[in-house]
């Protein structure tokens, strides 16, 4: 178990992840310590605002009130410090992601539509398949794109694609990368609002908590985004796009594919180049 001083100093800065990053150090370094070590207190009293004498009391004499106060302290000097600005490429990834999640998910309103048909686009490749994609959404209804997702998605008995990870990584559906999805969105705190029945391997749910991880409102920074991409989208995500591409008879799903396998080229990647 932690002591409160390390607790106090993991609040302050936003998480362990957040420690360990401005320390300069592992993640796991930081989750394996039940107290700071004493060549790192002043490091993480700098980093924090907690005091030395707060974060090891056995090292430096107590010469604050109580722990107690000393935690509110620490807890209103985390508080009153600026949220960070989310960067702009992140609120465009989340964009990018809340877009494939919602034309995945269910079938599209007619507002929805109205908005997918005004989406703009430049001359590099994602930005020409937002093009298209606005070009297919001003050339259908909501009763043709109705068809195209019940014959996708839902069909008498089954659709054309299975947009499900357990399927494209095992072939069948409810296997183990579902449970592996289900363990990822527990320790992420992620709780579905959603009253379908989907399961949680659902490309659009996954598309979902990306946008959720690429805006900071869970998760644990940018490791925690990648390896929730690398584990959970990166294998097969790519795939299923490009299938969806290449459906017959489909022109607006054929551009929500376009959008999609180009999108996941760059998360790829960036990611990698990250690395």
């Amino acid at each position: 178990m932690r002591d409160g001083g390390l607790e106090a100093a993991i609040k302050a800065v936003g998480g362990v992840g957040a420690l360990a990053r401005g320390l300069g150090i592992s993640q796991p370094s930081v989750s394996n310590w039940q107290r700071i070590p004493p060549e790192r207190v002043i490091a993480v009293e700098a980093l924090s605002g907690v005091g030395r004498q707060l974060l090891r009391p056995d090292l430096y004499p107590e010469k604050r009130p109580s722990l107690a106060v000393a935690m509110e302290e620490a807890r209103a000097a985390a508080e009153a410090r600026a949220t960070p600005e989310i960067d702009e490429m992140d609120r465009l990834r989340a964009a990018e992601y809340g877009l494939l999640a919602l034309l995945l998910f269910k079938v599209p309103t007619a507002e929805v539509l109205a908005k997918v048909a005004d989406l703009k686009g430049d001359a590099s490749p994602l930005g020409m398949a937002h093009l298209a994609l606005a070009d297919a959404a001003r050339g259908t209804t909501v009763a043709a794109v109705n068809r195209e997702f019940f014959d996708l998605f839902i069909g008498v008995g089954r659709g054309e694609l299975l947009p499900y990870g357990s399927y494209y990584l095992t072939g069948f559906l409810h296997e183990r990368p579902l449970a592996e999805v289900r363990a990822a969105f527990v320790a992420l705190g992620v709780v579905r609002g959603d009253s379908s029945k989907e399961p949680e391997d659902h490309i659009a749910l996954l598309c979902d908590v990306m946008a959720g991880l690429a805006l900071g409102r869970f998760g644990d920074g940018y490791d925690g985004e990648k390896a929730f991409f690398e584990t959970h989208v990166k294998p097969w995500a790519q795939r299923f796009f490009a299938d969806l591409e290449m459906v017959q008879g489909k022109p607006f799903y054929r551009a929500v594919g376009a959008v999609g396998r180009q999108f996941m080229d760059i998360e790829t990647e960036a990611f990698a180049f990250a690395a």
